[in-house]
């Protein structure tokens, strides 16, 4: 029977006929949180209850690919799992079918987890679907699952938050659409974006789901590098995520010239809002598929971070003057 679901709130859990549905709002963009279910570096620092650890013995997250894990309880026992993936719709959805093994091994169900982009983040919406009512009941009063559903959200939306990206806000006294031009099109583009003191040439511009922006960076000292853009989301006038590499010439994900640990691929999200004449812009920035040594080498350069970019926005107003 149908308990009601509210998915205006942040958070929610309801029961419906056979399934557990539960929603959150997560302070994140899709692909990160996309990344969070689809890696075992993220899955094994959140996933299970309070006080659960989880050990992966198998990982392959494609179609009619399997998970297969332990998760160790805070008494001492061990729960073993398998999740054989069904779809992989990177990074909107994921279906699959849930087994335990051992202590678990009459739990059995099939479970959906959408992923949304909303307004402060990411909706998170997750089905489990059991074979009947009486199935459904019988791991919640056996196995707490909605308490331990609950706590395993909390966790997740705990391991987001560590996941700090990097922000900077900038407001731009032109219209939003001329500033997205600035952000979209070649002939702007090579004029204002990169360091300060760099001169920028475009190679390549692909405005679209998957293409990509291919520059070169050159000092007038005779240094050079390459950079590149993996467009993700585009919603003109107001959205566009990006994974930011350096590269080589050829579009070739390479190392930052600066540091060995710096994340290879680096996710970008700009929101551009338009305040009467003006234009607010807010760029956040998370690091995608990343160590820990190179998440922990992109928090201790915010500082850098911040100065290079609001840098590099002193070069786009000056250029937003001229347009």
């Amino acid at each position: 029977m149908d308990a009601g679901i509210d998915l205006g709130k942040s958070e929610s859990t309801a029961l419906a006929d056979r399934e557990i549905i539960a929603t959150r709002l997560l302070d994140a963009p899709r692909d990160l949180v996309f990344a969070a279910w689809t890696d075992t570096a993220h899955l094994e620092q959140w996933w299970g209850p309070a006080g659960f650890t989880t050990t992966t013995r198998r990982a392959a997250f494609e179609p009619g690919g399997e998970w297969r894990f332990v998760m160790h309880g805070p008494d001492g026992t061990d729960y073993g799992n398998v999740i054989a993936f069904v779809e992989v719709d990177k990074p909107r959805r994921l279906a699959y079918r849930h087994g335990g093994e051992g202590a678990t091994k009459e739990i059995h169900f099939e479970v959906t987890v959408d992923f949304a982009d909303e307004a402060g983040g990411t909706r998170l919406t997750m089905r489990l679907r059991f074979p009947s009512n009486e199935a459904r009941d019988l791991v919640i009063a056996k196995h707490g699952a909605l308490e331990g559903l609950k706590e395993t959200m909390a966790r997740l939306r705990d391991h987001m938050t560590a996941l700090r990206g990097f922000v900077v806000t900038r407001t731009f006294e032109a219209p939003r659409e001329l500033v997205w031009r600035a952000h979209t099109e070649a002939e702007h583009l090579a004029r204002w974006w990169g360091p300060k003191g760099f001169e920028t040439t475009v190679a390549r511009l692909e405005l679209r789901p998957g293409g990509m922006f291919l520059y070169r960076m050159a000092s007038a000292g005779g240094q050079s590098m390459w950079g590149r853009f993996i467009f993700r989301d585009i919603a003109a006038p107001g959205r566009l995520a990006y994974v930011l590499s350096f590269s080589d010439e050829s579009g070739g994900i390479t190392r930052a010239p600066f540091h060995a640990d710096w994340p290879l691929e680096v996710l970008n999200v700009v929101t551009l809002e338009a305040r009467g004449a003006a234009t607010v812009l807010t760029l956040r920035a998370w690091p995608l598929g990343a160590t820990e040594a190179e998440r922990r080498t992109f928090t201790e350069g915010f500082k850098s971070m911040d100065g290079g970019f609001n840098a590099t926005y002193d070069q786009l107003v000056a250029y937003l003057g001229q347009m």
